[in-house]
């Protein structure tokens, strides 16, 4: 009886238990449904349902002529929605799409993608990636035709999401200075991340539905906020002029199998960047562009030689030396306290002058003179460096750009040593775009000026910023000076280190450098070659800098490293542009015979003279000046060349006729002999300097 008891007690335990159990779920149930439910409802749209970020097409980079140099192109990764499309369209179209789809893409049969289209219809699902490859827009354009697809995305289903790839039309050329940015906006690279709130545009938003498998189907419920498209930058970039540098520092640092190696060309009277070049070598032993050292912070080194322009200008401002004066250079060594500076040149130089010794870029010499002149006060000397602009960074459109490394006496590793050191190029490191700033300075009539890569940002051909060149310096020196600086800078080239890339069509001025390498604070046997300069030297139009680190073998110096560089470069400049060439003259010989004597002059005079003496002649130009040409039995005119700005051909003029056309280019006129011009000074098509004398030959 106890036991019967007790089994019953413990079934109506039990029972009473499940139905406060049951009570209990149905209760949850009530409240879910009918006191909860649009919290629970709105929890899980939050869930499925997101706005998501749409990004906006990124502006176009150009060259300096309008090409090419980086662009977005659309491509796009299909989708489909097997549930929209009618049962009558569905049907009429599966076989024909599988077959195509299959054809397309190459990788199942036209079963294969039935089955696949077929079980997510019946499954009910909305959102079906079809493949992962992406297409093009001619592709896109193609498959909108396809049977389903071509009814779109509200009767055909077929989703095509637009995915906008970055391209370069020229490859790998400049890929350093034209960079780019990842998709989290955290590179520091180039073109691409300095301007790249230009370049990005606003991005806008869209509806997103979460989809099995982790995708998310962009659901156009009118709510899209539109996104606006970047804008375009245009650089400074000469695309064939970057082409030429980078093949030919290429070359020079697979045969010396150097480190690194960067070239920068700079149009001079504007600071335009038209060639900026960065190469350094892998383990594979190959060179491509990893990181700019002509701006950013490893490639701060020590100059050099080169920095002896910065010496001399100073010298030459602050003390009352010639450059004829001479300073004993002895046998290559001088000792400053416990250290030895050398000369490059065994034995030394001895006793030269101070032009000499800039051309012959002795260390010596230039420690000598800034210990005697600078070695009390050498803030003097850094106040000089500090004038032009070397103490600080250039302000560059680059982000990344290196900060220079310059001792001062209140330093602790200042010591007696560091000023002469200073004085040829160690001791402080800039970056070669900042010495190139310099040299393009005196190249530009002493006002310095700051570099420029990218001179407006535009949205179709309104601009909407504009970025000219900034002044850092008027004048770096005095006129004397600069004349002086420019005559010793041409003598390098003439007679001096860099003698070997003198050539005959046109001048070259600049200076080498070479310089060790620091490691562990030990000098070593690796150097730095370099080579800083302008051209054409009698009236530069473009500066450049070349910078080698440590090549190998028995040419390690900058006039055999570097120069050549420089100078393949330049060739291929004056080769290209034809206002740098002076034109072969030709001297005019007077036809005789049967026509009066008549060469060249004044159109309506000679038409005058002839039609009252009764001579034929005819004219199929409008130019006032011509000269006179036979076509069978009468005279015919002929343009002569008269252009502004440029020396214009008066060979076979009266001296009246031939001094009123060049006073009116501007030249100051000196002449010799009577009767017509047979020769003149200046060559035909030179570009006129102002008050530039030429000399005419009358005979």
């Amino acid at each position: 009886m106890n036991i019967k008891n007790s089994i019953l007690l413990r079934v109506r335990l039990a029972f009473l238990f499940m139905l406060v159990f049951s009570v209990g779920i149905i209760y949850r149930i009530v409240v879910l449904q009918h006191v909860e439910g649009e919290e629970w409802v709105a929890l899980a749209d939050q869930i499925t349902y997101k706005v998501r970020k749409v990004n906006a097409t990124r502006g176009n980079i150009y060259s300096d002529n309008g090409s090419l140099l980086a662009t977005s192109l659309p491509f796009y990764k299909v989708a489909f929605d097997p549930d929209i499309p009618s049962e009558k369209l569905y049907k009429s179209g599966l076989d024909t799409l599988s077959l195509l789809l299959s054809r397309f893409y190459k990788d199942h049969n036209k079963n294969w993608y039935k089955q696949k289209i077929n079980d997510a219809r019946i499954a009910k699902k909305r959102y079906l990636i079809l493949n992962r490859k992406q297409i093009n827009y001619q592709e896109k354009k193609e498959m909108s035709g396809w049977p389903i697809f071509k009814e779109g995305r509200l009767k055909g289903g077929v989703i095509f999401e637009k995915v906008d790839k970055r391209f370069r039309p020229f490859s790998n050329l400049s890929y350093r200075t034209i960079g780019y940015i990842n998709e989290e906006e955290d590179g520091v690279v180039g073109l691409e991340f300095s301007f790249n709130k230009q370049l990005s545009g606003n991005d806008g938003e869209a509806l997103y539905q979460k989809m099995a498998g982790g995708n998310w189907k962009p659901i156009y419920d009118g709510s899209e906020v539109r996104t606006e498209d970047g804008w375009d930058i245009q650089t400074t970039l000469d695309v064939n002029l970057q082409d030429v540098t980078e093949s030919a520092l290429l070359r020079s640092l697979e045969d010396h199998q150097a480190d690194y190696g960067t070239a920068v060309v700079m149009e001079v009277a504007t600071g335009e960047i038209k060639a900026m070049s960065s190469l350094s070598r892998n383990k594979n032993g190959s060179y491509f562009e990893r990181y700019n050292y002509a701006v950013g912070r490893q490639g701060l080194t020590e100059p050099g030689s080169t920095f002896k322009l910065a010496t001399m200008i100073a010298l030459l401002e602050e003390t009352n030396i010639n450059l004829s004066d001479s300073i004993d250079t002895g046998n290559g060594e001088y000792k400053f306290y416990d250290n030895t500076v050398r000369d490059h040149h065994e034995g030394g130089y001895g006793t030269i002058s101070i032009k000499q010794a800039f051309e012959q870029s002795s260390n010596i010499a230039m420690a000598k003179l800034v210990d005697k002149h600078f070695g009390l006060k050498p803030e003097k000397f850094l106040q000089y460096v500090d004038d032009l602009k070397l103490s600080q960074p250039l302000g560059f459109q680059l982000f990344g750009e290196g900060s220079p490394k310059i001792k001062r006496p209140s330093d602790k590793e200042w010591s007696g040593i560091t000023l002469p050191w200073m004085a040829y190029g160690y001791g402080l490191e800039l970056t070669p775009l900042q010495m190139l700033a310099l040299y393009n300075a005196v190249a530009n009539d002493g006002k310095m000026i700051r570099p420029i890569i990218v001179k407006s940002a535009n949205k179709a051909d309104q601009v909407k910023e504009n970025y000219e060149t900034v002044v850092l310096n008027n004048k770096i020196c005095s006129e004397e000076t600069l004349s002086k600086i420019r005559l010793m800078l041409e003598g390098v080239v003439e007679r001096g280190t860099a003698v070997n890339i003198k050539n005959k069509h046109y001048s070259i001025a600049g200076k080498t450098g070479t310089s060790q390498i620091l490691e562990n604070g030990r000098y070593t046997r690796k150097y730095i070659t370099s080579f800083a300069g302008y051209f054409p030297a009698d009236n530069p139009k473009y500066s450049a800098i070349v910078l080698i680190k440590n090549p190998k073998g028995w040419r390690q110096y900058g006039s055999n490293v570097a120069a050549p560089v420089f100078k393949e470069v330049a060739d291929n400049i004056y080769a290209r542009d034809i206002q740098m060439h002076d034109a072969i003259s030709r001297d005019v010989e007077p036809q005789y015979g049967f026509f009066p004597v008549v060469q060249a002059g004044n159109r309506h005079d000679l038409t005058l003279i002839c039609n009252e003496l009764g001579v034929s002649n005819h004219s199929s130009v409008e130019d006032n000046w011509v000269r006179a040409g036979i076509k069978a039995n009468s005279l015919q005119w002929k343009a002569t060349y008269d252009q502004e700005n440029f020396v214009p051909n008066v060979l076979g003029m009266t001296l009246r006729d031939a001094l009123f056309l060049l006073e009116k280019h501007g030249l100051q006129v000196k002449y010799e002999g009577f009767g017509r011009v047979k020769n003149q000074s200046l060559s035909v098509g030179k570009k006129i300097n102002k008050g530039e004398r030429i000399v005419i030959e009358l005979s």
